[in-house]
């Protein structure tokens, strides 16, 4: 695990990013508050920190306070661990107050920087756990519907700033019902597994992504393709759907999909993209099931 090492004093710093890579972590090492914070705020920013309080630049406090307002909607906490030969219990709460999750005074004891490193490992680990079954659908492991929109969300903004083509597809399987009806719930859930498998294995070799988004409806998100070049990859689909049925305790289920495609081009909301390849599968619906139709492009 990457862990964020603020210390301005020389020696410290040295004996601290040998203990820290002797553990088993990975240590980004910086010498002042200002770049402390950068990297805080950075791409792929560390998840756990020693944070020295004194630091040139900005003090530990300040980084913490700062971090704090930035990551209030955020869903990645870094665990800051602040150190400080401040000891009085006034120096601590304002440590805490500020943002901190906990201190060790200097000079410190190896082993008890240790346990406490351990301590913010395992709750930054549970954190990653919780983020990730917060956007994985439980029945299928892919994305759920706040997983999936998330991911499209930023494809979109990406298609935006780079002036790449996005495309999305709604795919909702005909006549599901009657496989719960007939078949059970049991063999309903083996079919949203199985397609969710089938529609994963072509996506993934484009480099796309899908999320079960509700019920027996997923959403498929293809960045950097055409609205013509996700069709075709839709049809891969849903010829894959089709072209053998599910096999379930209760039964073979044969079953097919109808989709709806659209194409972003930077000037609609996320929800206006979506409704489009809603609309879209509609007709597919209406047309007849089982085939991919197009809705207009934004």
């Amino acid at each position: 695990m990457k862990v964020l090492l603020a210390e301005d004093e020389r020696a410290s710093r040295m004996m601290l990013e040998s203990l820290l890579g002797k553990w088993g972590y990975e240590p980004l090492v910086v010498g002042d508050g200002t770049s402390a914070l950068e990297e805080l705020l950075g791409e792929d920013p560390p998840e756990l920190v020693l944070l020295d309080w004194l630091l040139p630049g900005m003090e530990g406090t300040e980084i913490c306070r700062r971090v704090r307002e930035e990551y209030q909607e955020a869903s990645v906490y870094p665990y800051i661990i602040l150190l400080t030969v401040k000891d009085q219990k006034e120096s601590i709460l304002q440590g805490f107050e500020a943002g901190a999750d906990d201190y060790v005074t200097k000079p410190f004891d190896p082993q008890e920087l240790r346990m406490r490193l351990s301590v913010g490992k395992r709750i930054v680990d549970l954190q990653r756990v919780l983020r990730y079954q917060a956007e994985r659908d439980f029945l299928t492991a892919l994305m759920n519907r706040r997983g999936v929109m998330k991911y499209l969300e930023t494809e979109m903004e990406e298609s935006t700033e780079k002036e790449t083509p996005l495309s999305i597809a709604v795919l909702d399987l005909d006549h599901f019902k009657r496989v719960n009806d007939t078949l059970g719930h049991s063999a309903g859930d083996d079919v949203l597994r199985e397609v969710g498998r089938r529609i994963l294995t072509i996506l993934q070799e484009e480099g796309c992504e899908v999320g079960r988004s509700g019920g027996e409806e997923f959403l498929l998100v293809f960045p950097e393709h055409s609205l013509e070049k996700a069709r075709n990859l839709c049809e891969k689909v849903r010829c894959y759907i089709e072209e053998s049925p599910v096999c379930s305790p209760k039964g073979a289920v044969r079953i097919t999909a109808s989709m709806g495609v659209a194409e972003y081009c930077g000037d609609c909301s996320l929800d206006d993209l979506v409704n489009c390849a809603d609309s879209a599968m509609y007709q597919a619906k209406a047309e007849g099931r089982n085939r991919v139709c197009i809705g207009k492009s934004f």
